[in-house]
């Protein structure tokens, strides 16, 4: 098993992107690294990183669970304060997808890509995941935070996968057989984080939306989505300036927001890049 502590993360950051955070800490166990952020307060300044060596109630969106086995993946959640209004925060998950996706590139898996709103996939015959975004959070004395949790496959164990219901893929498969420590793609998801958090604080969604374009794994394809409770499809026309995912159907576009949506692209449709 690889060493994975907060020596070993702080060893693969440079001074500035250490700066960024008022603590990282790696626990053992625990129930939930965001019910853990959500309990404790935030800091003013400054982002707060928890990695967990395994959780025992990991969470994903719309109250799924997330497997989480010892040893193996990346489990970690961050806290950050946003002062000013509560609704500025809208997007943020679009954001965290593209600075993870971007990291994981970095790392040479070149082949990820986000799917709105959250997910971390790659297109191997139909979207495989190889990890999630879960945005929690609230207001704080008045100051809005979020807590930002996110888990990646980096070496998936064979009997931990048989509890997962639907594609995945880990870093190990992508990267040929030979996954990187789990404290150097900490630090590198980290890193990436850090600069993505400061430039949304400062400048909004704005500047991520070509970023998210590069890596929209849906922009061109029919999907199927389930709003509140009820269906649509249609072709995905990527994103509007508020980060909706702009779905074109028989009686127009209509725009998606996330928070109670699901989505799937259909089998055998692919991303079209020439989509105008």
């Amino acid at each position: 098993m690889d060493a994975f502590d907060t020596a070993s993360i702080h060893a693969f950051l440079d001074d500035d992107n250490r700066a960024a955070f008022a603590s990282i800490e790696v626990v053992d166990a625990i129930d939930s690294t965001n019910s853990e952020l959500l309990r404790r307060r935030t800091p003013e300044t400054g982002v707060v990183a928890l990695f967990a060596d395994t959780q025992l109630g990991g969470r994903g969106r719309l109250g799924r669970a997330w497997a989480s086995p010892p040893g193996a993946n990346l489990y970690v959640s961050l806290a950050r304060c946003f002062p000013g209004d509560l609704a500025r925060l809208g997007g943020l998950s679009l954001v965290v997808g593209v600075a993870a996706a971007e990291a994981m590139r970095a790392l040479g898996a070149s082949g990820v890509s986000v799917k709105w709103p959250n997910d971390l996939v790659v297109d191997d015959d139909g979207l495989r995941k190889l990890g999630g975004v879960l945005i929690e959070g609230g207001v704080q004395d008045g100051v809005p935070r979020a807590v930002i949790g996110i888990g990646l496959n980096v070496c998936m164990p064979a009997d931990a996968a048989t509890a997962i219901d639907q594609p995945w893929i880990d870093l190990r498969e992508l990267l040929g057989g030979d996954a990187p420590s789990r404290a150097s793609v900490a630090a590198s998801l980290l890193a990436s984080l850090a600069d993505a958090l400061a430039r949304f604080d400062a400048d909004g969604l704005a500047p991520f939306l070509s970023r998210f374009e590069a890596l929209d794994a849906l922009r061109g394809a029919q999907i199927d989505a389930v709003v509140s409770g009820h269906a649509a499809s249609g072709t995905a026309m990527g994103l509007a300036p508020d980060g909706a995912l702009l779905l074109r159907t028989d009686t127009g576009v209509q725009a998606l927001h996330a928070g109670e949506v699901s989505v799937r692209r259909r089998a055998g449709s692919q991303p079209r890049a020439s989509q105008a």
